[in-house]
């Protein structure tokens, strides 16, 4: 079965590809490179030892997602995981986050709702959620007003999926997830943020690698255990092979509805500073940081209900914390090197 999988070779994305390709899935991936590297492509062959197709195209142009789906007429599912993601920058740039992550998904569907049954993964997000008034976070939580661009993008984007598959054939899954971290275990691929990383681990690594003089904790007067923000986190192998799940559930037609939701996170909650102890423990690093202002746009906490991913979809997060940040590490120490 062909599975178009757009930003395969993103962080995210590069993982999933590894899951579906060892699971006898073949993958097309769709990728613009901006935010990604040729080389993780290599990564993937070397892990898989198997080659998937790859098509280096924008999907925000209507007419090379119409040649695409005239090229591979036999695609019956799509993993979306094409998308803007930094939160400051959906701020200072919205029509660009609107564009790439509105525009490219509608082009998607009108394609996809040809077909006479397909399939459809979306990555969403968390921060549909924003600060929820209890802990943890359940899939029935109240959807709150976007606090970016960003997450606005997500909430419009569920909406849409959701209105047209009451009119087509399409059946979806919704995949919310929380704090995705860490590398494969063959550590040849990982998170490859460009510039200043916008998430804590990846500016972690980079503090203990030398390349970041310090790390900045945003905040310690949250009203948390130890004054800084919790968050939870998920290592992306758990995380992929929740959309290989995801995936089955929709061909086997096991779905209850048209469109499922489902949050995806380990259910525990971790503080920054508790994440900065948990990294200099696995690492055998002092890491310099620093206590600064809090960040424009943070939430106190959130973690997730695992429940219903457990119970429904058949999937549970077996990867530590530790795991995921020693991962990490390695891939860190192996790029620089």
């Amino acid at each position: 079965m062909k599975i178009l999988v757009t930003g395969g070779l993103g962080f995210i994305g590069s993982h999933t590809v590894v899951e579906l390709q060892e699971q006898g899935f073949e993958v097309i991936i769709v990728d613009n490179l901006s935010n990604s590297s040729m080389d993780v492509l290599e990564g993937i062959i070397k892990i898989t030892n198997k080659k998937p197709i790859f098509e280096q195209l924008d999907i925000r142009h209507k007419q090379s997602v119409e040649k695409l789906f005239h090229d591979y007429s036999d695609i019956k599912g799509v993993i979306h995981f094409s998308a803007s993601k930094a939160v400051g920058e959906s701020v200072e740039n919205p029509l660009l986050y609107y564009e790439n992550n509105i525009n490219s998904l509608v082009y998607l569907l009108q394609q996809m709702q040809k077909k006479e049954d397909s399939f459809f993964i979306f990555s969403s997000s968390c921060t549909v959620y924003g600060q929820a008034e209890k802990m943890p976070i359940t899939e029935d939580f109240p959807i709150q007003t976007a606090m970016s661009p960003y997450g606005n993008t997500k909430q419009i984007g569920e909406e849409i999926i959701t209105d047209v598959a009451k009119v087509s054939s399409i059946n979806a899954i919704l995949l919310r997830y929380f704090n995705p971290i860490g590398a494969h275990k063959s550590i040849e691929i990982g998170e490859l943020p460009l510039g200043v990383p916008q998430n804590l681990v990846p500016f972690i690594t980079q503090t203990a690698f030398g390349i970041r003089k310090e790390l900045s904790v945003f905040g310690n007067d949250y009203p948390t255990s130890d004054g800084t923000c919790i968050r939870d986190y998920i290592h992306v192998v758990d995380l992929a092979k929740a959309h290989v799940k995801a995936l089955r559930r929709l061909i086997k037609k096991e779905n209850s509805e048209k469109v499922e939701i489902f949050n995806l996170g380990t259910g525990k909650g971790s503080s920054v500073l508790e994440v900065i102890k948990a990294f200099e423990k696995v690492s055998q690093q002092k890491l310099p940081f620093k206590i600064v202002g809090r960040r424009e746009g943070d939430i106190t906490e959130a973690y997730a209900d695992t429940i219903k991913a457990n119970q429904v979809l058949g999937w549970k997060a077996e990867l530590s914390l530790e795991e995921a940040l020693l991962s990490a590490w390695k891939w860190e120490q192996k790029i620089r090197k």
